[in-house]
């Protein structure tokens, strides 16, 4: 995803409709952790730490992982979670009868949603939310290091992966760490 569509999601407004809303929180949720789409489809609310921003996954292999998320997550976590009345014990993406939202119908919803901001999904268009978070990470200082257990990757070449960074990102990197540059 670029930059100005990410803007374009996040800036999205859902309305008091369950579905848009939840939906909307589907992609915050995938933009802030880079989690799996599996993993964000069987959190619990008990399992976001709404005080220390920070939120438990169930990953690959039964292997739990804890990631931060932004102040701007919670806000939307929070709004989400008092208005539908959810437990903690509960699915946070829920259908209305508390059962679990599936794969299938996220993909339908974020390749609709996509399509209503004017862009044309992106191939894979689940994953490609967890390939923007890890090169905005990337982008943005984060180490590769962190990264890898951000993404819960048991090695560093799975994460190496993600790290395909264009020239333009190199150039920057390049500028901002060169001893002969002011």
């Amino acid at each position: 995803l670029t930059e100005a569509q990410v803007k374009l999601l996040v800036a999205w407004k859902p309305g008091r409709n369950f579905h848009r809303r939840r939906l909307h929180l589907l992609a915050l949720v995938l933009l802030d952790t880079g989690c799996r789409i599996t993993e964000a489809l069987t959190l619990r609310v008990g399992d976001v730490d709404m005080d220390n921003l920070l939120v438990t996954l169930d990953g690959k292999g039964r292997k739990q992982r804890i990631v931060p998320f932004s102040f701007f997550l919670r806000k939307s976590l929070h709004r989400y979670i008092s208005d539908h009345g959810l437990k903690s014990d509960g699915l946070l993406f829920a259908t209305r009868q508390g059962t679990g939202m599936r794969r299938m119908t996220a993909l339908r919803g974020i390749k609709g949603l996509c399509a209503q901001l004017g862009f044309a999904p992106p191939g894979r268009t689940l994953h490609a939310f967890r390939h923007t978070f890890a090169v905005n990470y990337l982008r943005r200082g984060g180490s590769v290091f962190h990264l890898q257990k951000v993404l819960g990757h048991s090695s560093l070449e799975m994460t190496r992966r993600y790290a395909n960074l264009v020239t333009a990102d190199l150039q920057a990197m390049h500028e901002r760490v060169s001893l002969l540059s002011k």
